[in-house]
């Protein structure tokens, strides 16, 4: 059984409320919203009808300063929504409620989702009331939930499908592999599709598109690091800040030699700690063919004794 309670500030604390009425006023320009109303909603189960009692004014609630509903209060004209974290995202006050009702309970967890009502009086449009829940439904986190009682806080996992298997990929002509990458949208090119072709054509079988995905998902990430490499023509800086930095690049790359080397975004990230050595203040730099991070040589108190370490700077 699914227990609900609603927990509203009570006049004179409701802080959040009011801060957010003034927001939408001042910030989205909503002269028309008179006043907002917040309301915290608790949705549990898997504890008895007397613990959910014994909870409800020490785990949901401060009797000194909420207003504790049993059912959605009566909001009269005004538009209410609410709004739930998304499957999967951390919700803190769900977990934290469902902690202290296992601590006073001494039994297993139970299960506690959290949602938010707001309640929005004033002669909205539609169009207001759509810039509000633009303004406070972050879509990465969370969502807008329905107001209706829920009969379970199980989570209905929906059976997986069979993963599509690219029929033909491998007697794909190179048009076909372009139309392919504008159609799946991938980061790899041509060039790199004819190479997986080559490679599942070997194999005897047609790739999965779980396969092409985590393929292009690892190759976008490696293009990442070539667009760092990137040879820059021209170099057009508005900032005098930003200006003045890159006039300093210019300056430490004909200091170090570097003139005839393609201007790149790497070469700019790295300039500094050449620029360090050839000075003499970078002394415990640690130079390899594993370029994988800036790493320096350090030393590490183990047990008491001082080892030889590589410290590793990585973003």
């Amino acid at each position: 059984m699914v227990f609900r309670v609603y927990v509203e500030k009570k006049p004179g604390f409701d802080v959040a409320a009011q801060q957010l009425a003034n927001e939408l006023r001042t910030i989205l320009g909503i002269e028309a919203l008179k006043n907002v109303r917040l309301v915290n909603r608790y949705d549990v189960e898997g504890i008895s009808e007397e613990l959910f009692a014994q909870a409800t004014p020490t785990v949901f609630s401060e009797p000194q300063v909420d207003n504790v509903y049993a059912d959605l209060p009566d909001f009269g004209s005004d538009t209410v929504f609410a709004v739930e974290y998304l499957p999967g995202q951390f919700d803190q006050r769900a977990d934290s409620a469902s902690e202290c009702i296992q601590l006073i309970s001494q039994g297993e967890r139970p299960t506690v989702r959290s949602a938010k009502v707001y309640a929005l009086e004033g002669e909205l449009s539609e169009a207001d009331v759509e810039a509000i829940k633009h303004y406070v439904i972050n879509p990465v986190e969370a969502r807008e939930a329905s107001l209706d009682v829920k009969t379970t806080l199980k989570t209905q996992v929906p059976v997986p499908g069979k993963v599509e298997v690219i029929d033909g990929f491998r007697s794909m002509s190179d048009a076909e592999l372009e139309q392919f990458i504008e159609d799946r949208g991938l980061a790899m090119d041509l060039a790199d599709l004819q190479f997986c072709r080559e490679h599942f054509t070997e194999e005897q079988r047609d790739p999965t598109i779980t396969e092409i995905k985590v393929i292009d998902t690892y190759w976008s990430d490696h293009c990442r690091h070539t667009t760092f490499g990137t040879q820059l023509d021209e170099v057009s800086i508005d900032d005098a800040t930003v200006k003045a930095a890159f006039d300093k690049y210019l300056e430490m790359r004909h200091e170090l030699g570097r003139d005839a080397k393609p201007v790149c975004l790497m070469d700019m990230g790295t300039i500094g700690a050449k620029w360090l050595k050839k000075n003499g203040i970078l002394k415990n730099l640690d130079e390899s063919e594993e370029i994988n991070a800036c790493t320096v040589k350090v030393k590490v108190d183990v047990n008491g004794h001082d080892e030889d370490w590589l410290f590793l700077f990585k973003n």
